[in-house]
């Protein structure tokens, strides 16, 4: 940790935070940091959000697992926040890059490791499917100058301040968008790239999942998001993902913040158009300044009811949600990574499926991740925890019983068919986690998770900004508002909400 002696910062305005997920935590430390008394609403016991954990039980042990995120792209966002508090990252979180990044499980039996490195990806690429190594080499070059080209302005500041548009950087990268494909779909850019060869198509468009958007419809411009794994890296946080959300807590409490569990706000206050409290059932709280981490729809339904909402923003289509499973499962599987994808024979029914017909293909995609290969007590001796989600549509009154029960059968085959074990009998722990109980858990619309889908080029403007335009005091982080959903997203919402009150 750093010695020198740190100057308090100068009291301001004390901040109510709702929900205490990684964007809330991660503002709560930079208000915090910044001199604000700052206290965290949050209606479960504890904090973390999606990003929570917890252990099964079964006849040999426990099986410990992190509920929600499981990929780890751009620590530095996380070592940037104990930097600003004047602390050394590794005394309170510690991680390490992987090599290989995922297993790759195609349906007509290809087996393809993706390798860290790009040029050792490329060669990887080249010998399982045939596809010249510099071809692949070239596309992750573009890839790395799209985000370059983009990030500082697009995802790392408020895209709906008219400051914003008068840099010299925002105006290169708004130049470099009619390049970067915001005219095309991921598809068919990858279909461009990589015709020759289907499979690679379908590995490059299974990025479009990380923002819970459609590959057919969503612009070419997110083909910079593999940057984000074979540029930068994909990381592994040292006992899990839930460590990050722990890491942020601890620090947040050496700077003073209050945390009140199992203390969901009811109403966020305003009068003449200014912030001026929030209501929980034990009290109302005294806040001029409102920062609100929960999806932001059910924040303008339950907790605005009674105020002008943003109707054309709340409307946009909603992303992805997830059906995962939680396996303990009783033996090792030697050919497994801790990321792992079993891809569908037909990747564009199984999209349709989700966005057009809001149910789940007979065929899915799985994705598995088994933290227990990098943290051994993370399962018994000899045993792997299995977190395997199927991407699904959000919730909208579907028959998840029957789906789920439908897909379980699904994914235990598609499983069978590439590793030639019958999996079912090796479960020896087991708990579902669907869409409906994802939106009850952490107040999500419908258990998008994403908040609303990138499925066209002008998404990234209509998600909803960092403040109310209507109502002074009040401000969004997290997933469902700008810069988008996931890790680092959500943390740099975060940031720029901590700007934005400073």
């Amino acid at each position: 940790m750093f010695t020198t002696k740190q100057k308090s910062p100068t009291p301001r305005q004390p901040v109510a935070i709702i929900g205490a997920g990684v964007a809330g935590l991660a503002a709560a430390v930079r208000l915090a940091v910044a001199g604000h008394p700052v206290t965290v609403f949050e209606a479960a016991a504890s904090f973390g959000g999606k990003m929570h954990e917890f252990s099964l039980g079964g006849p040999a042990g426990a099986y410990r697992f992190d509920a929600g995120p499981s990929l780890f792209t751009l620590p530095q966002l996380v070592d940037d926040i104990f930097r600003l508090a004047h602390r050394e990252p590794t005394d309170y979180f510690r991680y390490e890059r992987l090599d290989p990044i995922t297993q790759y499980f195609f349906a007509d039996g290809t087996r393809l490791t993706a390798w860290a490195d790009a040029p050792r990806f490329a060669a990887e690429v080249e010998a399982k499917l045939g596809v010249p190594a510099p071809e692949v080499e070239q596309f992750l070059t573009r890839s790395g100058r799209a985000y370059d080209a983009t990030a500082g302005t697009f995802l790392h500041k408020s895209l709906h301040r008219p400051g914003t548009y008068l840099r010299a950087e925002t105006l290169k990268a708004v130049a470099a968008l009619p390049s970067l494909g915001l005219a095309s779909t991921m598809h068919a850019r990858h279909q461009k790239a990589f015709g020759q060869d289907a499979r690679l198509v379908q590995l490059f468009d299974r990025y479009a999942t990380y923002n819970g958007s459609d590959p057919y419809q969503a612009p070419a411009t997110l083909s910079l998001i593999p940057h984000l794994e074979h540029g930068i890296g994909a990381f592994y946080p040292e006992g899990g993902i839930y460590a990050i959300a722990s890491s942020l807590h601890r620090l947040a409490e050496e700077f003073g913040v209050k945390f009140r569990f199992n203390e969901p706000v009811r109403e966020i206050i305003a009068a003449g158009g200014h912030i001026t409290a929030v209501r929980t059932d034990h009290d109302v709280y005294d806040f001029g300044l409102v920062v609100s981490n929960m999806d932001v729809v059910p924040t303008y339904r339950r907790l605005l009811p009674s105020h002008p909402a943003p109707e054309r923003t709340l409307a946009q289509p909603r992303s992805s949600s997830a059906l995962i499973f939680y396996w303990g499962i009783t033996r090792e599987f030697a050919e497994l990574d801790v990321h792992n994808i079993f891809f569908s024979q037909d990747y564009k029914a199984e999209f349709d499926a989700i966005f057009q017909q809001k149910t789940l293909a007979d065929d899915v995609t799985v994705y598995v991740n088994i933290t227990s290969k990098k943290t051994p007590a993370d399962a018994p001796p000899g045993h792997e925890n299995w977190f395997v989600m199927v991407n699904v549509p959000h919730d909208q009154g579907q028959d998840w019983a029957a789906l789920t029960q439908r897909t379980r059968r699904a994914v235990l085959a598609r499983l069978h068919r590439a590793l030639g074990v019958d999996v079912e009998p090796l479960i020896a722990a087991e708990k579902v986690w669907t869409p409906p109980q994802i939106a009850a858990d952490t107040s999500s619309l419908g258990g998008a998770l994403y908040g609303s889908a990138s499925n066209n080029a002008l998404a990234a403007f209509w998600r909803h900004p960092n403040f109310s335009g209507r109502l002074d005091g009040l401000y969004f982080c997290g997933g469902s508002v700008h810069p988008g959903g996931g890790i680092p997203l959500c943390l740099l919402s975060a940031k720029i909400v901590a700007e934005l009150i400073g």
